[in-house]
This record gives C-alpha cells, sequence and structure tokens, in this order.
C-alpha cells in the first residue's frame, strides 16, 4: 500500500489539446479516492498517467513518496481494472486470476501462486467457477475475476476505470457493495473512475469532481452534496439532481417563480447588493403541506404539478415555470457541461411516497428557505458556502474511515484466529 500525490499534472496532447489542466491531488494510504465527471472531463486520462499508460506532460507523479513521471508501468507495482475486464478467453478462472504472477518467472513459486489464487478466489466468491473460461461467465463474475486479478498482486494501489459500466443496474449494486466491502479489507489506495455520480457518492471516502479537464473540487460525498463550491459540482452531485432557479432581491425579499417571502440572514449576507442570484434547492427540500406540519420559517406555497413519479419509497413531482432571461443562458451552459439537456424548465420535488399528488394536481407545498444554496450568476461561485462546515463533514468522514478500516482488520484477524 501507498500514498499517491499528483503535483500540478498537465496532459498536452500533439494537437495542443489539454486533457487535464494542472490537477493536484493527495490521495493517503488506505484511501478511496473516486474520480468523476462527464465524458470528457479527463478523469480517465489521469487515471492512465497514475499507471503508466500515458506520457505526463507537466507535474510530478509520487507514489509512496517516490517520483514515478519516468517509470515503466510494470515499475510502478499498481494493479489496474479496466472497463472491458480484459481476460484472455483461452484461460480458465484460475489462470487468468495466476497470469499477473507467472508473468514474474521465478519469483513465485506454484504454491504461492496457488495460494495467493485460492485466497482471492475466497474473497470473491469464485471457486466454483476456478475451472471455467470467461466465455461461460456472467459480467458480475467477469468482473470479480479481474478484480482477483488485481488481488494477487498485492499491489501498492488498485486503479478501476468504469469497470461497473457495462454491467446492468442490479449487477452494478451488487458490484459496488462487493468493491466496498473488499477495498476495506484490504485497506488498499484505490483510485476509481466512473461518471456515475451514485457510485462516486457511495463508494468514495473523497471525491474529485472534474470538468473539462480542471479540478472542480475534492471533498467527502457528504460534503459534495452539503457544501459544493460552484454550480457545476452541485449539479452535478445529487439524484435527482439540484433545482436551479432565477431568485430577484429586493427590500429584504427574494422572489422565487413560485412565490416571495423574507430573505434569510444567511443568504442576504451571503447576496451582498446583487439583485440577481442562481437558487439552489434540493428535491428533498419540499414537502407535501397535506402530511407535514410546516417548520417555522417555512414558506408555503402553491404549485401546478405536471408529471408525477411514483417509486415506492417516495414521489417524484415536477413543476413548470418561467426562467428569468439573466440566467437562462447561463442554466443553459451548465446543462451542456454537466453533459445533459434541459428539454423544459421545471423543478422537482421528492415527496413521501405517501403522498396523493398527481398529474395536473395543484399542490400545497412548503419548504425551508434556510435550506437554499445561492449562486453568483457570472463567476458560478457558491456564495452560501460554509468553509467550517465542510471542513468539519470531512473531518467527520475522515474518522470514520480509518475507523471503518480498524473494524476490517478486527474481523480479518479474528476469521484468521478461528480458521
Amino acid at each position: 500500500m501507498a500514498s499517491i500525490d499528483v503535483k500540478n499534472i498537465v496532459k498536452e496532447y500533439g494537437d495542443g489539446f489539454l486533457a487535464v489542466k494542472g490537477i493536484s491531488l493527495d490521495i493517503a494510504d488506505g484511501e478511496f479516492m473516486i474520480l468523476v465527471g462527464p465524458s470528457g472531463c479527463g478523469k480517465s486520462t489521469l487515471l492512465r498517467m497514475i499507471v503508466g499508460l500515458e506520457d505526463i506532460t507537466d507535474g510530478e507523479l509520487l507514489i509512496g513518496g517516490e517520483r514515478m513521471n519516468e517509470k515503466a508501468p510494470r515499475d510502478r507495482n499498481l494493479a489496474m481494472v479496466f472497463q472491458n475486464y480484459a481476460l484472455y478467453p483461452h484461460l480458465t478462472v484460475r489462470e487468468n486470476i495466476a497470469f499477473p504472477l507467472r508473468l514474474h518467472r521465478g519469483e513465485f513459486s506454484e504454491a504461492e501462486i496457488k495460494s495467493r489464487v485460492e485466497r482471492a478466489s475466497d474473497m470473491l466468491e469464485l471457486n466454483d467457477h476456478l475451472d471455467r473460461k470467461p466465455a461461460n461467465l456472467s459480467g458480475g463474475q467477469r468482473q470479480r475475476v479481474a478484480m482477483g486479478r488485481a488481488i494477487v498482486r498485492n499491489a501498492q494501489a488498485f486503479l478501476f476505470d468504469e469497470p461497473l459500466s457495462n454491467l446492468d443496474a442490479k449487477l452494478r449494486g451488487q458490484m459496488r457493495t462487493e468493491i466496498a466491502r473488499l477495498q476495506r479489507s484490504l485497506a488498499t489506495t484505490t483510485v476509481y473512475v466512473t461518471h456515475d455520480q451514485t457510485e462516486a457518492m457511495t463508494l468514495g471516502d473523497r471525491v474529485a469532481v472534474l470538468s473539462a479537464g480542471e479540478l472542480q473540487q475534492v471533498a467527502s460525498p457528504r460534503a459534495l452534496y452539503e457544501q459544493p463550491v460552484n454550480l457545476f459540482v452541485a449539479g452535478f452531485i445529487g439524484s435527482p439532481p439540484m433545482n436551479f432557479l432565477p431568485g430577484e432581491l429586493g427590500g429584504g425579499k427574494i422572489r422565487l417563480p413560485f412565490g416571495e417571502f423574507d430573505l434569510p440572514d444567511r443568504v442576504a449576507r451571503a447576496a451582498g447588493d446583487r439583485s440577481l442570484v442562481i437558487v439552489g434547492i434540493r428535491p428533498e427540500a419540499f414537502e407535501d403541506a397535506k402530511l407535514t406540519q410546516p417548520r417555522d420559517g417555512s414558506f408555503q406555497f402553491e404549485a401546478n404539478v405536471d408529471v408525477t413519479e411514483w417509486l415506492g419509497s417516495e414521489l417524484y413531482a415536477y413543476v413548470p415555470f418561467q426562467t428569468h432571461e439573466a440566467v437562462e443562458a447561463k442554466l443553459a451552459e451548465l446543462e451542456r457541461q454537466l453533459d445533459s439537456e434541459a428539454l423544459r424548465t421545471q423543478f422537482v420535488v421528492n415527496l413521501d411516497s405517501a403522498s396523493r399528488v398527481r398529474d395536473g394536481d395543484t399542490a400545497a407545498l412548503w419548504f425551508d428557505p434556510a435550506k437554499m444554496l445561492v449562486f453568483d450568476p457570472e463567476t458560478t461561485e457558491n456564495l452560501t458556502y460554509d468553509e467550517a462546515e465542510a471542513t468539519r463533514l470531512d473531518e467527520e468522514n475522515e474518522a470514520d474511515r480509518k475507523a471503518s478500516i480498524e473494524r476490517a482488520r478486527a474481523r480479518a484477524a479474528k476469521e484468521g484466529a478461528a480458521a
């Protein structure tokens, strides 16, 4: 295991295209770091520079404190799991897992190879498939074989390049928990690339959000969710995504498309003398007024619901609104950056599944204005960003990570003693 330090890394291709623009990351020994962002943001390029498959144009890469810029991939002792598994179709599962060890001719005895393969197979529950060929395995089983090949190497770090993108939704969920369990039990430094923000939020100790080759924010999942530094991070993190609405300020009040109410002190201080801001509200900040009593300071309003989606555990209601022409272009640009397309101007509310709000209803809703985030329409900066709160959330997350690793080690020691 080892730490990975990325210091102002740049990747410029021969045609002058800058794929990675001076990214710096300090990945702690044993940490699970996620690189996330839309297609073309540079996350896979950064991963390939770490493993040595792409040359570094500028900057410095340290693994375990040792400079790696000029070292070949085989000399970095990193294990990479690819999106397409990269298994050898003519080899059995057993031989696929053992393959990295056999590349080091004479370094490992047959007994040690057998022991390592069996250990990885036990961890991944592949014992019943060791003599099968990859063609006869499911997608999830193939992915576990690819992970087994990484485990046997005892590498300094694991690198995953969108490993679950070829699996269906149910298998992705199962493999997410498998990867999380393995990483905790092995406590191996892990860098994981994905475009799926659900994977990022559920797997990572910390998440680095990239856009157009630049690092936007690196923080714990909760800090990203509650304290995004800008409009891009706020819009990328969360499912359904954050709602963005124009907010007109004046006379101590704020006017949103669904009503006008007193401006909270926190928001007033953040907005300063601005007359127009972009307001961010998470879908779960809304409540059905027929099911719950409004809290002190909340604002109640009526909304004309266009479409609803009942998902069993929750209900999404979509409410059309008229945006402000001064922020329309900025929000359209954000949609392009997020690799999405806004077909209509609407906000979504996440209600209790017991709600009887349906398509075409005029629904009585309320929300707590204290939960609003406010963004500058020009710079897209989160004006309500609380650095002290973000730091507190990150420190809590780090304490939880260390405690989780200790529990995993204690559990492994107990199981080893019982065996």
